[in-house]
């Protein structure tokens, strides 16, 4: 199923009408009204009060919001599609345990032995349709080593990302009473030496691909997954190179107690500073079983936190964007996979966090906004990205006020944190090419990557393994 090849911007002109636009040309972000953002190549040429005399390609519809391309820096479109509507209601548990080690991690390497390469694009486009859709121009995604095609499908349809191969201390990791277990040695050496070798070559083939929109993270998998060794060794990788770092930290109680018991009581977070690991270059995934003093320890390191409610809340975990903002983290909202519908994960994100605060002044709009863009830009050291103004990227993200349940406002930002979700997304660009408008693919049939994606999803859950898993969710 091929997509239209991506046509070139060099020279190509847009201008998009904005009845209100998001402008960062003076530092701080404001709010203009009935302003027309002009594109040029790759790159934001202006933002002026008067329609252009030419533009090469003309977005003017009214009630539109220009934002700057939203950032999604942790997703997963595969792990989570196979485990969609079979996680919730309480579902993903059993025995306790997280539904990483019972559903996500086992049934990921199930989906990568048994589908073709064509099977594994299709999942990865559909993931990629669902990001764009949801209103991302750039997306960092951790998954399984296994998976190059969420390389490919990123680079055909025009998405601004850092893929994150897993890096694992096990390379089948499965959960014990004594926490994840590992078994280090293989015929080809330990996992961790196979992971990184892994990674490597991803890097040597990926890294700068797609005009540069294509680039690598490390990620080791997480704290209980991953030993001394193993982090030291990846995080020194990555900071040779110049690249983010990207691990889930305290995600879960079983975490946390496993990593005091191996490590000398340490919290994950203490583990990790042992280790070398926390610093600016840091994206640290969820944390929601952090103490306060492991937030104290991370913010000292300059970390990001990568907050994503929504996934927690279908558990009956509260994930609070407000409590990590308090500590003075720079702190990022993220769909971890679920749904992958950023506009609706802010709006969880505010409400989450003034249920658990029990204050509506928390997790306010402005705020949250900041997180999906500028935070986005610090947190991966890309001051071209997250904010409109000339000269930065030509990365938008378009949503469409018009709707009734959006009308009447008083307030853009607060509708739009507040009401708005996925179906309000009406453009969106990356580096200067709209592959979004009206809310629908510009260069590819949407409804066939879906079926495409769904069947091979359908191929999994097929497997002996998925429907016993499943079974005993129920």
């Amino acid at each position: 199923m091929p997509l239209t090849p991506l046509a070139p911007t060099a020279g190509q002109t847009t201008a998009i009408f904005g009845s209100y636009v998001l402008d960062g040309s003076t530092g701080q972000p404001r709010v203009l009204r009935d302003h027309w953002v002009v594109t040029e190549g790759d790159r934001i040429a202006a933002i002026r009060p008067d329609r252009p005399a030419q533009a090469d390609h003309v977005i003017d519809r009214p009630g539109r919001f220009v934002l700057p391309g939203l950032m999604n820096l942790h997703n997963h479109c595969f792990s989570e599609a196979i485990a969609r509507s079979h996680a919730e209601d309480g579902a993903g548990k059993r025995n306790d345990q997280s539904i990483v080690y019972t559903v996500l991690l086992p049934l990921s390497k199930t989906g990568l032995d048994i589908l073709t390469p064509d099977e594994r694009l299709a999942v990865a486009r559909l993931g990629i349709l669902q990001l764009l859709l949801g209103g991302a121009t750039s997306v960092m995604e951790p998954f399984r080593n296994g998976l190059p095609e969420m390389f490919t499908a990123a680079e055909e349809m025009g998405l601004r990302f850092w893929g994150a191969p897993y890096l694992f201390s096990a390379s089948d990791p499965k959960a014990g009473a004594e926490g994840v277990e590992y078994h280090t040695q293989t015929a080809g050496g330990t996992d961790s030496a196979v992971d990184l070798a892994a990674w490597n070559a991803l890097y040597d083939q990926w890294q700068g691909r797609g005009e540069g929109r294509i680039g690598l993270a490390m990620s080791p998998h997480a704290t209980d997954t991953c030993d001394p060794d193993l982090l030291r060794a990846a995080s020194a990788r990555a900071r040779d190179l110049g690249v983010p770092i990207t691990t889930h930290v305290a995600q879960s109680a079983g975490e946390v107690a496993t990593i005091g018991k191996r490590w000398q009581g340490r919290t994950p977070a203490e583990y990790l500073d042992w280790l070398g690991v926390l610093g600016p270059d840091l994206l640290a995934a969820h944390c929601v079983y952090s103490s306060d003093s492991d937030l104290g320890l991370m913010k000292a390191r300059d970390v990001t936190v990568m907050n994503c409610p929504r996934v927690f809340a279908r558990t009956g975990k509260t994930a609070s964007f407000a409590r990590f903002a308090a500590a003075g983290l720079r702190t990022m909202v993220g769909t971890d996979g679920y749904n992958m519908d950023l506009l609706a994960e802010l709006n969880a994100a505010a409400i989450v966090s003034k249920v658990t605060q029990g204050d509506p002044r928390v997790a306010m709009a402005p705020a949250l906004l900041a997180s999906v863009t500028e935070a986005g830009r610090q947190a991966v050291n890309r001051p071209d990205l997250g904010r409109i103004a000339p000269g930065a990227k030509a990365d938008l993200t378009v949503v469409d006020l018009s709707h009734p349940h959006l009308q009447p406002h008083y307030d853009p930002l607060r509708a739009l944190i507040g009401l708005a979700n996925r179906a309000n997304v009406d453009a969106v660009m990356v580096d200067g090419r709209v592959l979004i408008e009206a809310g629908r693919l510009c260069h590819g049939d949407g409804a066939a990557i879906t079926a495409a994606g769904a069947a091979a999803i359908h191929r999994i859950w097929d497997q002996p393994e998925a429907r016993a898993a499943f079974a005993d969710q129920g």
